[in-house]
């Protein structure tokens, strides 16, 4: 679902959106690189029209958390165990976008010397889009996977307790086209930042993505967060309920990832994740996250990889399709065709919701001098 159309819309240059987060994050105590790092993730997202978790979640995930003080501002990256290939981070409740990049980079660089990296990260925090990290390993000649786990909000297939987080796991690799194929998908139907984007815009969720405690389907967004937080809703794992279309599927995977986002590194898992203390204040949400990198040129040209991945993209892309449909889409297509009609647009588009949000996180910051925006005019 695209912000773009949305009545009251503002659209202003990526650069100047970026440079904005950047003095916000900057003017909560974020070192200036770190805070650099995390307005760049966040609005790639917003590039790649992923308005779910671009700068709509500036002021409710990270903002909102320093001030609440549940989210830490230096960035503390400690190496806990190193080998060659591999490494287990601590982030100790830093930004997750600056932890997460460095241990991507750290298993890029592992796989560039010994063939492949994997890299884990303990006591981190939200990171944004997983795939902006397997796009780093695809620009990089690397084939990428990461993931990490989340706040509980998936019941297991015949359950209605949110236990598992809507989990991403997310893939990509280079191929010879102007994109690189990156897949990134939650493990549930929908997640999280989905349900915050319709409570933005007012809209009704479809039915069949939340249900309650009672199995019956909630489409009021506003309802849906407060009740994941209670724990008296759940997102339904990809697949949808049940098995008869698949559910155990995403049920499986959401475990796989949150497996590998704690257990390799002694982290946080499941209900440890609430974000809320048994007397019902807030708490750090510590997060795991995994980071796999593979060099390519370890088993093959890198030119004849991308030659082939294409070739398949192409075959893909040009298979017949359904009365009615004028296309068929590869992973990152997409993503690629809303970079180019956003910049036709003139950027990123600032709901009416996201402009008061800048507008109350310039005030309090005190960046008066520095920021005015079109929609005060």
């Amino acid at each position: 679902m695209s912000s773009e159309n949305e009545p009251g819309v503002v659209f202003l240059p990526f650069e100047k959106v970026e440079e904005f987060m950047t003095d916000v994050f900057a003017a909560l105590g974020v070192p200036a690189e770190d805070a650099a790092t995390s307005a760049e993730v966040l609005i790639t997202s917003d590039k790649r029209g992923i308005d779910s978790h671009g700068v709509g979640r500036c002021k409710p995930i990270y903002y909102d958390r320093v001030k609440a003080g549940i989210l830490n501002t230096e960035t503390n990256f400690e190496i806990v165990r190193e080998t060659s290939t591999t490494a287990v981070i601590d982030g100790h409740n830093s930004f997750g976008h600056p932890v997460a990049k460095r241990a991507c980079q750290m298993a890029i660089d592992k796989a560039k010397q010994h063939g492949l990296g994997f890299v884990v990260c303990r006591n981190s925090t939200h990171y944004g889009i997983a795939g902006y990290y397997s796009k780093m390993c695809a620009d990089n000649g690397c084939v990428g996977m990461n993931g990490t786990n989340a706040r509980p909000s998936i019941a297991p297939t015949f359950g209605i307790d949110n236990m598992l987080g809507t989990n991403p796991l997310s893939f990509g690799f280079p191929t010879d086209e102007e994109f690189p194929f990156v897949l990134d998908c939650a493990t549930s139907v929908s997640q999280r930042g989905k349900i915050e984007q319709y409570a933005r815009l007012g809209k009704t969720l479809p039915e069949g993505w939340v249900v309650s405690n009672s199995g019956e389907t909630m489409t009021d967004p506003n309802e849906v967060l407060r009740a994941l937080v209670a724990g008296t809703a759940a997102f339904t794992p990809l697949g949808g309920l049940g098995e008869e279309t698949g559910g155990y599927k995403g049920y499986g995977y959401s475990v796989v990832v949150e497996v590998l986002s704690s257990a390799l590194q002694a982290g946080n898992y499941m209900k440890m994740l609430s974000g809320m203390n048994t007397d019902g204040t807030r708490k750090p949400i510590e997060l795991g996250h995994f980071f796999l990198a593979v060099n390519i040129e370890a088993f093959c040209e890198l030119a004849d990889f991308k030659k082939q991945a294409g070739d398949i993209m192409r075959a893909l892309r040009n298979g017949r399709r359904v009365p009615g449909a004028e296309r068929i889409f590869v992973a990152g297509e997409k993503e690629h065709e809303a970079y180019a009609r956003r910049m036709a647009l003139g950027g990123c588009p600032i709901t009416q919701v996201i402009q008061r949000e800048f507008i109350q996180m310039r005030d309090e910051c005190n960046l008066h001098d520095k920021w005015r925006f079109p929609w005060e005019q």
